[in-house]
């Protein structure tokens, strides 16, 4: 992975009010340097207290934000990036996304697109990437920006959905995967495989499924609001798998896909 995208940060989906300001504050102690956000959670105020309370410098964070659909429009889309920044207590991010792809191509790529590189080319934002965005979509967006503009696509990937074509694309195009719900809301936690590999190197089947996303180059970024968790999940890049766990885990896959809203969704590989 190229030094863009930190390998391992703090996801902070669903965790609103103080639960995500201990979380993040938690976090930043621990010694995590990278925290992923997005205009619909409701939490950058929020994170943005953390990080500004830490003690921690603003430069040695690594900041990620993603544009909802409702502001992907060229009227809404830098004016909500400002509001964001405002809350985050910053003059930039250091990661700006889409969130997801325009439903129903109500805004035309070529537009929210335009917008991201503009929000780059204002200093609004160090690096720009997608989420959520499929094969086609990502053909698209390279068309669209260039070879070498996107730095990460953020998409579901678990033992359970490894999600092949659109890690392989991304791989071939120089895109990391960010990895999110690596640990499938926590069902991975019971899988007897992953369990089994853990007993094996004395670690926990979480650690198994973050280390096997690193393995394969992802960056990840795991939630949690308990501090013994975020410091075990810290320590799943300690983790060495081999090719025998690898493969056991490669034959969990079952396409399983547990992000999926309706009307948001595009049609998926």
């Amino acid at each position: 992975m190229g030094p863009v995208i930190p390998r391992f940060g703090l996801g902070t989906f669903r965790l609103k009010g103080q639960t995500v300001i201990d979380s993040a504050t938690t976090a930043l102690a621990l010694g995590y340097r990278a925290i992923d956000t997005a205009q619909v959670y409701g939490n950058e105020a929020e994170i943005g207290q953390a990080i500004a309370e830490s003690g921690v410098p603003r430069a040695d964070v690594f900041l990620t934000t993603k544009i909802w659909t409702e502001h992907l429009g060229r009227d809404r889309f830098l004016p909500s990036l400002h509001e964001s920044l405002e809350k985050l207590r910053t003059d930039h991010v250091d990661l700006l996304l889409i969130h997801w792809p325009s439903p129903g191509d109500a805004v035309p790529l070529e537009d929210y697109l335009g917008s991201l590189a503009e929000a780059r080319a204002q200093g609004l934002t160090h690096h720009i990437g997608v989420s959520n965005f499929t094969v086609d979509l990502m053909r698209r967006a390279l068309a669209i920006l260039g070879p070498g503009a996107l730095a990460t696509n953020q998409v579901e990937v678990s033992p359970y959905l490894p999600n092949q074509a659109v890690t392989g694309f991304a791989r071939e195009h120089g895109i990391v995967i960010t990895s999110y719900m690596t640990l499938a809301y926590g069902k991975v936690l019971q899988e007897p495989v992953l369990r089994d590999i853990a007993t094996a190197h004395g670690a926990t089947p979480a650690q198994v499924a973050l280390a096997w996303a690193l393995r394969q180059g992802h960056a990840v970024i795991p939630s949690s609001t308990r501090r013994e968790n975020l410091q075990s999940n810290l320590a799943a890049q300690e983790l060495e798998l081999d090719e025998d766990d690898m493969a056991r885990i490669a034959a969990l896959d079952r396409n399983e896909r547990l992000v999926n809203p309706a009307g948001l969704a595009p049609q998926w590989d």
